[in-house]
């Protein structure tokens, strides 16, 4: 099998890449993807979220190493596996961070990389429904809407913010991030919009794409220090593929450094001790990892106005799924995010460095049942954590997950802010109105009142919101593993495009983020195959 380009993942990145990269009816593209094709119903249904984060046919099910400053709990790590990726199991919650995030790629000396030069990609690849203005673009694939419905516990959570002095901000996509309002959402007419539905499905009978579901890559091959093809197993039956100009890897902040360094490209002498030859040795490969940090407080509820108690009893289950098969509305249309808020914790801090997520249900933890009471859940994450993990190797098998360690906590100055966000998050929902609506704090309960006893909540019960960046992060200093085209270091022919290029986390969820980044790397790709 031979193609111009082999993309592996068809995640939000990898989808992107495939239907720009084939526009051109002269290019071939085989795109490779580990999971399945994206018919599970679930996926389509913005609420099915929480049973996809427990499926194991279209999630990898990642678990963390134990977390010493999470008292050694291994941190859950839901991951999409199948096309689509994480845009469809995710909680479809559409933020692109601070221009302030993408201004410091730019310092970091990437150039091209400023807000003002991706501004241009995160409006061409969505289609809003509140129409197109200098930050906004509609007529693209990616359907981003504001949510049609309204409740008024997210009304009162909202207003309890202007309370605090956070200003209300109905665009967290605009001029500003910071206030609080109702979020934005990657779906249309209560049916999720992941990237196979935006970018694969339209194009999916195109000659020159070749969509491989089911394809576990083994490795990427060298041909004198240029990637040359790739090696995969379909059905039990090992394959090659040979690509004629690039290779180009999408599989993800974890996938992507596995694979890298399961074929030789990583940090050398961990490669010879697992016995795999050295291509290319680049010690960042793998580390630098950065997520977001994510501690849930649940609140019982005054009056039975929650999804709980919509969702409670088989009746509520028929009656609300009705609704959505009628008219897409209802419950079901529900995203991770309902309303929210990008706040400063202190005066001194220069920009917003938390992120709240409102929902009008309660769990103990997502992908379990509801509670049997009415209740809500306001979250709270840090935006921009100072310490950072990795993702290495444990053997040398491509068939075992890679070794995960993400350092949450692991700094003063991230434990300060978490403990000053979820102080402020419980003075939140204790002003009015929101505190109307509030019969209990379920949790952590009201007898948790000093720093030291909310910093033991989180590190008991506090994990991922699941946007991990950084692993192959781009950049010219040493730890760098691509260069600003995307490029790894030292080798032709391979590129790394996803949430891994990242220099930082971006101030907010990630999925936009991997949208942009490979329709400005599309761009570059077909610029660079003009110039040979």
């Amino acid at each position: 099998m031979d193609y111009d380009y082999i993309i592996i993942g068809a995640g939000s990145s990898g989808c992107v890449l495939a239907n720009r990269l084939t526009e051109d009816g002269s290019t071939s593209v085989l795109l490779l993807e580990a999971g399945p094709r994206d018919t599970n119903p679930w996926i389509h249904v913005p609420l099915g979220y929480g049973k996809l984060f427990a499926t194991p046919s279209v999630n990898w099910m990642y678990q963390s190493a134990p977390e010493p400053e999470l008292k050694d709990r291994r941190v859950f790590t839901p991951r999409g596996k199948v096309l689509g990726g994480c845009s469809s199991i995710n909680g479809l919650v559409h933020v692109r961070g601070q221009r302030e995030d993408f201004d410091e790629w730019a310092r970091l000396g990437n150039r091209g990389w400023s807000f003002a030069d991706v501004l241009p990609y995160f409006r061409r690849s969505e289609d809003f429904d509140g129409g197109s203005d200098e930050f906004h673009g509609t007529g693209g694939p990616l359907s981003v809407s504001e949510l049609p419905d309204r409740h008024e516990l997210c009304d009162a959570f909202i207003a309890s913010g202007g309370s605090l002095g956070i200003a209300r901000n109905d665009d967290f996509n605009g001029r500003e991030q910071e206030g609080i309002g109702y979020y934005h959402t990657s779906a249309r007419r209560g049916r999720r919009a992941s990237c196979a539905v935006a970018y694969l499905h339209p194009v999916r009978n195109r000659s020159n794409l070749h969509i491989r579901p089911e394809s576990h890559v083994r490795r990427i091959v060298f041909e004198n220090r240029r990637a040359a093809g790739v090696e995969f197993v379909q059905s039990g039956a090992v394959q090659t593929a040979r690509a004629a100009r690039e290779v180009i890897l999408s599989a993800g902040s974890f996938n992507s450094p596995q694979l890298l360094q399961l074929s030789g490209v990583g940090p050398a002498g961990t490669l010879r001790g697992l016995g795999i030859p050295v291509v290319q040795d680049l010690p960042g490969v793998g580390e630098g990892l950065q997520d977001h940090f994510y501690v849930r407080t649940v609140w019982k509820c005054a009056r039975p106005i929650t999804i709980n108690d919509a969702l409670r009893t088989p009746l509520g289950k028929l009656r609300s799924g009705l609704r959505y098969v009628l008219s897409r509305r209802g419950p079901l249309t529900v995203s991770a995010g309902y309303a929210g808020a990008f706040v400063r914790t202190r005066p001194d801090v220069p920009r917003p460095d938390i992120q709240l997520y409102f929902i009008n249900f309660s769990t103990d933890r997502m992908g379990t049942g509801l509670h049997p009471f009415p209740g809500f859940t306001v979250s709270m994450s840090p935006l921009r954590p100072e310490a950072r993990g990795y993702v290495r190797l444990q053997t040398a098998d491509p068939m075992q997950p890679p070794v995960i360690r993400y350092h949450y906590l692991g700094t003063e100055g991230d434990r300060r802010t978490v403990v000053d966000g979820l102080k402020l998050v419980r003075r939140l929902v204790t002003s009015a109105p929101l505190s109307d609506y509030v019969l209990a704090e379920h949790a952590p309960g009201r007898e948790v009142e000093t720093d030291d006893q909310w910093l033991d909540y989180a590190r008991g019960v506090g994990g991922t919101v699941y946007h991990p960046t950084s692993t192959c992060r781009m950049g010219s200093d040493p730890l760098a593993v691509v260069d600003e085209r995307l490029r790894v270091r030292g080798l032709a022919g391979l590129r790394v495009v996803d949430a891994s290029i990242m220099p930082n986390v971006v101030s907010g969820n990630s999925n936009a983020a991997c949208v942009m980044i490979a329709e400005k790397a599309a761009d570059m790709i077909r610029e660079d195959a003009r110039r040979t």
